[in-house]
């Protein structure tokens, strides 16, 4: 079995959260993969730099100026933090993006009908394996940052929950997968403000409700998508819960969280 774990939300932001989340990433068993997103430093760093943030539906406008600053906190301050972290955790980690050995390629968004700037979109043709496969034959960590780039010498910045179903979806073609989702909720919740709420399993079928009614949304929308694509291509089983639990959720499912099913 090969865990892949996607850690994001305020979890990044907050040290002590973080710090408990890597201790039991590294406790979790066999070969795994590490996907982060980037919290809150990269508008942080913008701001100090004179750039202005710039988001559309919570999403970042990416241009020149913005993939420079992205490319320097997500693949190199935050990515290399992690990776020594994990070092320090007895897991022998390697910080990745996907530029390096050409492990994911993506395709610059259309610009229509909103342009985006320098941000990829994957398709399954994207997630290159086999060095990959080599690195956790090896006994290395992967962990990667959500920098792409497209073949033709750009970098890319692409959503780290869309990159985490990708190489589920890819590593899933050699073996059993599961894919973790981690942030700061219990799960998905039913009320957004009752921890208690969290919904343990959610099917296919009843996707469409739960977005119409307004139970998913913003986020958790994307994340949801990512999950039942993973499942329909192949990844065994996919779980969304808070960082803390992920040594729970990388054993049997609907031992904690949201467990999602076809």
């Amino acid at each position: 079995m090969i865990t892949i774990v996607k850690i994001g939300g305020n979890v990044i932001d907050n040290p002590a959260l973080l710090s408990d989340f890597l201790d039991k990433f590294a406790q979790i068993d066999g070969p795994k993969v590490l996907i982060h997103g980037g919290g809150k430093i990269a508008t942080e760093l913008s701001l100090r730099l004179g750039v202005e943030p710039q988001l559309v539906d919570g999403r970042r406008i990416t241009n020149a100026e913005t993939i420079d600053i992205v490319t320097m906190v997500y693949a190199g301050l935050v990515n290399k933090k992690m990776v020594a972290a994990l070092q320090a955790r007895r897991c022998n980690a390697i910080g990745l993006s996907g530029a390096d050995a050409n492990i994911i390629c993506g395709v610059q968004r259309p610009k229509e009908p909103i342009n985006f700037g320098f941000v990829a979109d994957l398709n399954e043709d994207s997630v290159h394996d086999d060095h990959l496969k080599q690195l956790l034959y090896d006994g290395f960590t992967p962990v990667f940052s959500a920098i792409v780039h497209d073949g033709k010498g750009n970098l890319l910045n692409c959503n780290a929950d869309t990159i985490a179903s990708a190489i589920a979806v890819a590593l899933s073609k050699k073996g059993d997968t599961k894919l973790v989702y981690c942030f700061e909720k219990k799960g998905v919740l039913k009320d957004i403000n009752d921890e208690s709420s969290v919904i343990s399993l959610i099917k296919k079928d009843e996707f469409g409700e739960l977005v119409s009614t307004g139970v998913v949304a913003k986020g958790m929308l994307p994340k949801l998508q990512n999950a039942f694509d993973a499942l329909a291509k192949g990844v065994g089983s996919v779980v969304i819960t808070q960082a803390e639990d992920v040594l729970t959720a990388s054993g049997e499912p609907l031992a904690c969280g949201t467990t999602l099913s076809l």
